[in-house]
């Protein structure tokens, strides 16, 4: 008696594997990430989505219950935006707070986690010390500087006939350089635990390697942990590209408002003034576009440049 094999059939695929091709090889692992994903949706992006669809239109908050047109003008508020000499201008500020304040940030981040990662006496006062003033409320700290630097402060005091006239928040060549070294001094406690973090994955063989070819401190400095954190630098720059893009705080409470003679103002903090203040929301949303663009492309460059080989 002969027996005929029979064709293999092809059998259906699991149904569970469209669930591993959409979610991966655990897909109960978003259950955890799940909440976090509601919480960005629902904080960034559905407000992203709205301010799009805004910018394209002539909207004006008004009171409850009031029927006000907001009709479809196309892209005429980034045609105003761009050609707004003030929103220019807190553009151009923000420049002149990036090239001041960034390497500043860097550098001043990287040597002195560099020095707190050595073995000193008082190392857990130094590193705690560092922190405080990025744990510190803005006011507070504001109110020190405003003691500091005012016509009449303490710098000026020690100063004597060689403090600028006028002071330093009240002249308009010096106040975002002194808002750019604030910003740097209050946030480098945060970027110091960065660049510590990525100073402990550094081994020590690599340092001992380097002494046997008989580099310098230095030559270790720069040949060794510069290029080893680097990816820490990445990072570094581009959250403190992205905090000097939406500045707000520092200048409305430094400057009262932008001052001197709007020499202070930033993109967002004109974006506050046209979108809450004067209750432009068209116009303030397309200049909130125009800056997560900028601050994307800058973003974008930085990383292909610091992560070039």
């Amino acid at each position: 008696m002969t027996t005929t094999a029979t064709p293999p059939t092809e059998t259906s695929a699991p149904r569970h594997s469209i669930l591993r091709r959409v979610f991966g090889k655990q897909p109960i692992a978003w259950l955890f990430v799940a909440p976090y994903v509601i919480f960005l949706v629902g904080i960034y992006l559905g407000p992203l989505v709205l301010q799009f669809f805004i910018s394209f239109r002539d909207y004006f908050f008004a009171a409850p219950g009031v029927d006000v047109p907001r009709p479809f003008i196309g892209l005429s508020n980034y045609t105003d935006a761009l050609t707004d000499p003030t929103f220019l201008s807190s553009l151009w500020h923000s420049v002149i707070f990036l090239v001041i304040n960034v390497p500043i940030t860097v550098v001043g981040s990287l040597v002195l986690a560099y020095a707190l990662n050595a073995k000193i006496r008082g190392l857990t006062f130094f590193r705690t010390s560092y922190y405080v003033p990025y744990v510190t409320a803005s006011v507070s700290v504001i109110a020190v500087w405003l003691f500091l630097f005012s016509a009449d402060g303490l710098v000026n005091q020690l100063l004597g006939q060689f403090a600028p006239d006028p002071s330093w928040l009240i002249n308009k060549n010096l106040v975002m350089p002194m808002i750019a070294v604030f910003v740097a001094w209050k946030q480098m406690g945060y970027f110091i635990l960065l660049y510590l973090a990525a100073l402990q994955n550094v081994s020590k063989e690599t340092y001992e390697a380097a002494e046997l070819d008989g580099c310098t401190g230095f030559q270790k400095f720069r040949y060794v942990t510069i290029p080893a954190v680097r990816p820490a630098t990445v990072l570094v720059v581009i959250l403190a590209t992205t905090t000097g893009m939406n500045l707000f705080t520092e200048p409305y409470l430094l400057t009262n408002g932008g001052g001197p003679n709007g020499a202070s103002i930033t993109p967002v903090f004109y974006i506050y003034q046209k979108g809450v203040e004067q209750g432009e929301a068209g116009f303030a949303a397309a200049m909130g576009m125009i800056l997560i663009l900028i601050t994307f492309l800058i973003a974008l460059v930085q990383r292909r440049v610091l992560e070039r080989d």
